[in-house]
């Protein structure tokens, strides 16, 4: 009968220890909490772990000493600082796993929270870039002037402009790298009637029989293009020549874009990088071709150079 006694108080002591240590400290979080809300993750975690191994200590030492003057515990002062010292480390241990759990449930918040936003950039950007507003009304403006002055000409530009905005509203998906040329040469043929002369475009593509099994995202090619011009021929009167370099080894697709910078028309490297990203292009190749698959440009002095470079299994072999 004494030992369940004993048991029974012990159990109530804790019940009463444990209550009065967690309640106090949630209370002061919650207090604290305006000022936690500006403070990094770890600093928090720290604050925390703090106010439940200090405050789980003053609670204990009050509930102790109620019980030793009641004369439900014995006083012994060796006992005493154990007790205090082993309830303090048992609520330091959970508060330390519950931390940790907290901290990597935060981590896998945040990058949901990041990717989802990413996400959310790229179909915005994504829905702008299927029909780029300066694009729009520069086409629109040369085609006014085109029906007046040139009617023939602007009858075959209205062709370009049909097939590329056909394109550009059909979602994206996988076309053969023939129709990604072909778009690519639309495109091309409506900005070359407005920038005249200041833009020269080659061409190193694959043999047709080659180029038959190649398959690439739509308006992939199309929106490095039209970034590269938007960035640089439009901002200079020099002509600008940009070579297009395509092959296909060992499994992989690599186009090479270089675009040459003017000489005489200052270009800042930092504006440009920041122009040319190509971030949702990259995302849409690793969609449908992995994660291996991406697009890079690099800015020198001289020359813009994009690569894109995705992985593609041939069939014919």
């Amino acid at each position: 009968m004494a030992t369940w006694s004993q048991f029974l108080i012990k159990f109530m002591s804790r019940v009463i220890q444990n209550t009065l240590t967690v309640i106090p400290s949630l209370y002061l979080i919650d207090y604290l909490r305006p000022l936690f809300k500006h403070a990094s993750i770890l600093r928090v975690s720290i604050y925390v772990f703090l106010l439940f191994a200090i405050g789980s200590a003053i609670p204990i030492t009050l509930v102790m000493l109620v019980m030793i003057n009641i004369g439900w515990l014995d006083y012994n002062p060796q006992a005493f600082v154990l007790n205090i010292l082993f309830n303090s480390m048992i609520t330091g241990s959970f508060t330390l796993v519950f931390l940790l759990y907290f901290i990597r449930r935060h981590r896998e918040l945040n990058a949901l929270k990041l990717s989802f936003e990413h996400k959310l950039t790229a179909q915005n950007d994504l829905i702008k870039a299927r029909l780029a507003p300066h694009f729009f009304f520069n086409t629109l403006n040369t085609l006014t002037s085109l029906i007046e002055s040139n009617p023939p000409r602007a009858a075959a530009l209205l062709q370009h402009v049909s097939a590329l905005f056909r394109a550009s509203f059909g979602g994206t998906r996988e076309i053969s790298f023939e129709e990604e040329v072909a778009l690519c040469e639309h495109y091309l043929a409506i900005e070359s009637s407005r920038l005249a002369d200041k833009l020269a475009v080659s061409w190193q593509l694959p043999d047709e029989d080659v180029m038959y099994d190649m398959v690439i995202t739509v308006l992939t090619l199309q929106s490095v293009l039209e970034k590269v011009l938007f960035s640089v021929v439009e901002m200079t009167t020099e002509t600008i020549i940009i070579d297009i370099v395509v092959t296909w080894q060992q499994h992989r697709v690599t186009i090479t874009v270089t675009a040459q910078l003017p000489r005489k028309t200052l270009m800042i490297s930092h504006d440009l990088r920041q122009h040319v990203d190509f971030y949702v292009q990259a995302e849409r190749l690793k969609i449908h071709f992995g994660q291996s698959a991406d697009i890079q440009s690099t800015v020198t002095s001289q020359q813009i150079i994009t690569i894109i470079d995705y992985p593609l299994q041939d069939v014919g072999l």
